[in-house]
Parts: structure tokens; C-alpha cells; sequence
């Protein structure tokens, strides 16, 4: 063993080390392009699939070997056919920011506060509304649905966008990185066969996004003139406006902001 290693040692040089890094980096930045999109699924499969494919050598099933072996033949050309959309989108990415992470810094309190008031507000107004603030998950998918605003967190921003007469009200903003990435986005709507007949449209994209994502929705019911907490696909009782900031500060893990209210959840959500 130590000849073995003392002889891969030997033969190891500075370029190697490169060679290394620089793989170990473009695959490290291929995953956190891809991280919380649909792709990312496809990955994982075709990873599996690879597992399969020496298992069934090291088994002798030959008639799954052969038929995995002829796929992975081709698996250049799948890949290009399945990813097409995601390579776009990731050459473009590199092209604009080939070293800058995708995450940025953790939501602070004032963003918290934003959303909070804005939220309280519209509910008070009966204004319906979907705020989706992202956590670990990706939402790359659901943005490129919306119109890209880029903007900073405030109250009158967000309590616009959802005023009947604007054009992306009809839809949800999605925060990213302490930031309004975009407006007027399209939610799954959850597939539950439990969840309230008497949930809406903006009620079940609420579920279904957090049921397919660790992010947090704040949803606004203009029927109740309410607002709610959503997250894994529990919709929270009423919340007022401090307790709505209580609460996503206790999710978000902003400990200094935090006064310990934890999310109120009903058993079947509230309309």
C-alpha cells in the first residue's frame, strides 16, 4: 500500500493539481447553476442510471448491460436534447458572472419589515397577493416565468405590483438574495387531493410550490383580507402584521430580530 501510494505521489506534479481544481470548480458551479431546477432532477437520474449500469456488469445481466451500454453510447447527444434549455441559460450565466456565487447574502430584518408591512397593508385593503421568498431551493425555473425586476425590497414596490390595474399583479413575486428578482411568475399548483375544496387558484400555488420547495410564501386572501404564512405546504392561521415578521424571522433564522412567535398552522389551512 505505502509503495502504491508513494509511487502515485512520485509521479504527481503541479499541473496535476490544476488539472484537479479546475474540474473540481467547473463541476462545482455546474451544480450550483443547476441547484434548484427541474434539471437537476435529470442529473440525479442519469447518475443512478450510471450505478445501474456497472452493477448489471458486475452481476452479468447482460440484457441490461447491453441495453445501458447502447444508451450511454448516445448519452452525448441526450444530454444536449434534455439540457438544451438549462446550457443556454448556463452559458449565458458564465458569460456574466463566471466566479461570483449564485447565492447571496441571508435576508436581513429590513426585508422582513418590508414585506411584513406591505403584506398587513394589502391584506387590510383586500388586495390578493403571492410574495415567495427563497431559501436553499433554486427558484430559477418559476422566475424566468416573470418579468425580471431586480429590484430592492420595499412595501410600495411590492404593494403596486399586486394593484388589480398593474400588468404583473396576476401572478407571484419571487425575493431572491434579498431582492425582488421578478414579478407576475407562474406557480405549481399542488396535485393534494386533501387540500380545501374551497381554496383558489393563488391558495394552491401557494401549496404546491412549498410542497415541492423549502421556500416561504406570504399569501394575501383578498376574501378573507387576510395574510398567511405557507411553508411545506401548511397555510399558517391569520397573522398580523408583527406577527408575520415574528414568524419569518423565526424561519429565516434571524435570531436578532426574532421574538420567538412561531408559525400559527391550522389543520387544513385557512380560507
Amino acid at each position: 500500500m505505502n509503495s502504491l501510494l508513494s509511487n502515485i505521489l512520485s509521479g504527481f506534479r503541479l499541473h496535476d493539481m490544476v488539472d484537479i481544481v479546475l474540474v473540481a470548480f467547473v463541476v462545482y458551479r455546474a451544480f450550483m447553476i443547476l441547484r434548484g431546477t427541474h434539471a437537476i432532477q435529470m442529473v440525479t437520474g442519469l447518475l443512478f442510471m450510471g450505478v445501474f449500469y456497472f452493477l448489471s456488469s458486475y452481476f452479468e445481466l447482460f440484457t441490461v448491460h447491453w441495453i445501458l451500454r447502447y444508451f450511454f453510447d448516445y448519452l452525448f447527444i441526450i444530454v444536449i436534447v434534455l439540457f438544451q434549455d438549462d446550457l443556454r441559460r448556463a452559458l449565458a450565466y458564465v458569460g456574466k458572472n463566471p466566479f461570483i456565487s449564485t447565492k447571496g447574502e441571508q435576508l436581513d430584518r429590513i426585508v422582513v419589515e418590508e414585506v411584513a408591512k406591505a403584506a398587513a397593508q394589502m391584506a387590510k385593503d383586500r388586495m390578493g397577493s403571492l410574495i415567495v421568498i427563497e431559501r436553499e431551493t433554486g427558484l430559477k425555473n418559476f422566475v424566468d416565468t416573470g418579468a425580471i425586476l431586480d429590484a430592492s425590497v420595499r412595501s410600495e414596490l411590492l404593494y403596486s405590483i399586486f394593484i388589480p390595474s398593474s400588468p404583473i399583479h396576476d401572478g407571484a413575486v419571487i425575493i431572491q438574495d434579498g431582492k425582488i428578482a421578478a414579478a407576475g411568475c407562474f406557480l405549481p399548483l399542488t396535485k393534494n387531493p386533501n387540500v380545501d375544496k374551497g381554496f383558489g387558484t393563488r391558495h394552491r400555488a401557494a401549496i404546491g410550490l412549498t410542497e415541492d420547495t423549502d421556500a416561504v410564501v406570504i399569501l394575501v386572501s383578498e376574501e378573507a383580507g387576510a395574510a398567511y404564512l405557507v411553508k411545506g405546504g401548511r397555510i399558517s392561521s391569520k397573522l398580523s402584521e408583527e406577527e408575520l415578521a415574528n414568524s419569518l424571522s423565526v424561519i429565516l433564522e434571524l435570531t436578532d430580530f426574532a421574538k420567538s412567535a412561531p408559525i400559527k398552522a391550522s389543520g387544513r389551512g385557512t380560507r
